[in-house]
């Protein structure tokens, strides 16, 4: 991107941050909305990290909910057990958070990233069971986690303001990795595991490198979570939970970055909006409406909403044409 590219983007950013705050501030915009807006950013960075594993990097995980639950408690446990307070102790909490699914991936990912295909789908849900039952039980070594009842107490600090920035800082740091080599190198593994081995590429390395760094993301969203809905439960983090993330990569294009924008956010608002519209005695049929939807779209569109193609800003730099040119022009 040039530096005009860059610029018009951060006005965009800027620009969308000060309606919805305006929106916000003159309550055009209820709590309620409020609240559905910030989980559409949580869902997002938990979708972008499962594209990095399974969109750019092609591990099948069905384990990513586990992570996601991992840095929720972990980041809970921190501000609420140590008594934090201040926007340093959060983001502090929120980076531990995400640091420990990171750490957990690391030393998950090391045996099972050997496996391919839908072996490595059943190791990972395998890992997610193991954590939610983990989660069911863990009251017994530290009580205040809670155990089956459901962590409560844990205070509400996630507002939009955070929320926003870090769900920005997460697509501008992904669009920055997938174009440098780790992240070109990435995509081949995805393309041919084989051939990228041949070409000398350590394979093991970057899958690891994809895995843990996906989680990182899942772990960040999760600590959002946490001390959005001020209560935490194991059946939030089941490994039913992992596919709905699974579900947006998909619907929104295998290797999109715009697609799991578009696709994580209007997700959520699908599901809030079909819960307003719908009468209560037919609420549960919203589960089956997006089911629906998912499936006309994969009829009509396979390769997803926004499969191969990005927005503006996501896009890789253009060539400098004109050093080619030159030195065409000298042969």
């Amino acid at each position: 991107m040039t530096a005009k590219s860059w610029v018009l983007s951060l006005s965009i950013i800027l620009l969308l941050y000060g309606v919805i705050e305006t929106l916000l501030w003159i309550q055009a915009i209820n709590p309620y909305w409020e609240q559905v807006i910030q989980y559409a950013l949580i869902v997002t960075i938990t979708s972008l990290g499962l594209n990095i594993i399974y969109g750019y990097t092609g591990q099948f995980s069905l384990g990513h909910a586990a992570f996601y639950g991992i840095g929720a408690y972990f980041s809970a446990l921190m501000v609420k057990g140590l008594a934090l307070e201040g926007a340093a102790s959060f983001f502090l909490a929120l980076l531990s958070g995400a640091m420990a699914a990171a750490l957990v991936a690391l030393l998950v990912g090391l045996p099972i990233l050997r496996l391919r295909s839908d072996y490595l789908g059943i190791a990972t849900l395998g890992f997610g069971i193991m954590v939610k039952v983990a989660l069911d039980n863990l009251d017994r070594l530290i009580p205040m986690m809670g155990g089956s009842r459901g962590m409560s107490g844990i205070p509400k600090l996630t507002n939009f303001t955070i929320t926003y920035f870090l769900a920005v800082a997460a697509i501008i740091f992904l669009r920055n990795f997938v174009y440098s080599s780790q992240g070109r190198a990435c995509i081949s593994i995805r393309e041919d595991e084989i051939a990228a081995e041949t070409m000398g590429i350590n394979t093991t390395k970057y899958k690891t490198l994809a895995f843990v760094m996906g989680c990182f993301y899942a772990g960040l969203a999760g600590g959002l979570y946490a001390h959005l809905y001020v209560f935490l439960h194991p059946s939030n983090f089941d490994f039913l939970k992992s596919f709905d993330p699974l579900l947006i990569v998909v619907l929104g294009g295998l290797g999109s970055m715009s697609g799991t924008i578009v696709a994580a956010i209007g997700w959520t608002f699908l599901l809030e909006g079909l819960r307003v519209i719908l009468p209560p005695q037919i609420l549960d049929w919203r589960m089956v409406i997006y089911p629906l939807l998912l499936i006309a779209v994969m009829l009509l569109r396979p390769q997803g909403l926004l499969g191969g193609s990005e927005f503006a800003f996501l896009k890789a730099n253009s060539v400098d044409g004109p050093r080619d040119r030159h030195e065409g022009s000298r042969d």
